[in-house]
C-alpha cells in the first residue's frame, strides 16, 4: 500500500513537471518578449460601435489584391458585401444581388461549376449568390505551396484569435525589416512571409497605402466579415433595453397605484 502511494505521488510530480515544462516552452514560443502590442481605437468596439465603411472598403481591396492569393473567406458570399450594414451597401439596391458593385466583385472571381447539360466541370464568372471560392484544391496543396502550413481561412479570424482585431493588426505590422519571415508578434519564423509593403496597392480613394494603413484597413474588413450583423444586433439590443426600462417604470407605477391603499 505504501509503495503504491509513493509511486502515485512520484508519478504526479513527474507529470506536473512535464506539463509545466511544456507550458513554459509554449509560452516562450508565443511571442517576442521585447514586442509590445500596439492598440488601435477600433470604431466597432463598444456598445454603440459601428464599422468604418471607407476603411472596410479599402480593406476589401487589400484582401482581394494581397491576401486572396492564399486565404479564403469560406463563410462569406459575395452578396454579403452589399447587405445592410456591409461595406458596399447601397440603399438604392436593398437586394444585394442587384447591386452593380457586388456584381462586379463577384465577376472578378472564377467559380468551378457543373455544366447541367453535359455534367462536365466548367469555370464561370462568379455571381452575388456564390460564396468566395477555395484558393487551393485541398489542404495538402495549400500546405505544399506555403512552407508546409495551410493558410487559415480569414472569414472569422478576428473572432477566432485572442486579442481580436489587435491580434490581426499586430501580426501584419510586426515583421522584422531585415527578415520578412520573422514575426515579432509570433516570436519567431512563421510560414507567412511579410505580405505588406508601402505602396503595394493603389487605393481607389487616393489614401496613401502605407503598411500601417493597409493593416488597419484589412483588419477593419475582416472584423466586419467575422460579425457582419454586429450593427443590427447592437441597434436591436439598445431598443430592447430601452423597451425593458420603460416597461419596468410602468410596472412600478402600476404597482404603486394598485396597492396605494393597502398597508404593508
Amino acid at each position: 500500500m505504501k509503495m503504491t502511494l509513493k509511486k502515485s505521488i512520484l508519478g504526479a510530480v513527474v507529470l506536473a513537471g512535464s506539463v509545466f515544462g511544456t507550458l513554459s516552452v509554449a509560452n516562450a514560443a508565443g511571442g517576442d518578449n521585447d514586442y509590445e502590442d500596439k492598440h488601435v481605437h477600433w470604431h466597432f468596439n463598444g456598445w454603440n460601435g459601428s464599422f468604418d465603411r471607407a476603411a472596410a472598403q479599402r480593406g476589401y481591396q487589400v484582401y482581394r489584391e494581397v491576401c486572396a492569393s492564399c486565404h479564403q473567406l469560406k463563410h462569406l458570399a459575395f452578396r454579403h458585401l452589399g447587405d445592410e450594414g456591409a461595406p458596399f451597401y447601397d440603399k438604392k439596391y436593398p437586394n444585394p444581388n442587384d447591386n452593380p458593385i457586388v456584381k462586379g466583385f463577384a465577376a472578378d472571381w472564377t467559380i468551378e461549376d457543373i455544366d447541367i447539360d453535359t455534367g462536365d466541370v466548367i469555370d464561370r464568372k462568379g455571381i452575388p449568390a456564390d460564396y468566395f471560392p477555395p484558393i487551393y484544391p485541398n489542404a495538402a496543396a495549400a500546405a505544399a505551396s506555403n512552407n508546409g502550413k495551410a493558410p487559415p481561412d480569414l472569414s472569422v479570424m478576428v473572432k477566432a484569435r485572442t486579442g481580436g482585431a489587435d491580434y490581426v493588426y499586430n501580426v501584419l505590422i510586426s515583421y522584422k525589416d531585415d527578415d520578412p519571415t520573422y514575426n515579432k508578434k509570433m516570436g519567431g519564423l512563421i510560414a507567412m512571409a511579410n505580405p505588406l509593403s508601402d505602396g503595394l496597392v493603389e487605393y481607389a480613394d487616393g489614401t496613401e497605402a502605407t503598411v500601417d494603413q493597409m493593416a488597419k484597413d484589412v483588419t477593419e474588413f475582416l472584423a466586419w466579415s467575422a460579425d457582419p450583423k454586429m450593427e443590427a444586433r447592437k441597434s436591436l439590443g439598445f431598443a430592447t433595453m430601452l423597451y425593458l426600462l420603460i416597461l419596468t417604470i410602468l410596472l412600478f407605477l402600476s404597482y404603486r397605484t394598485v396597492w396605494r391603499n393597502v398597508k404593508h
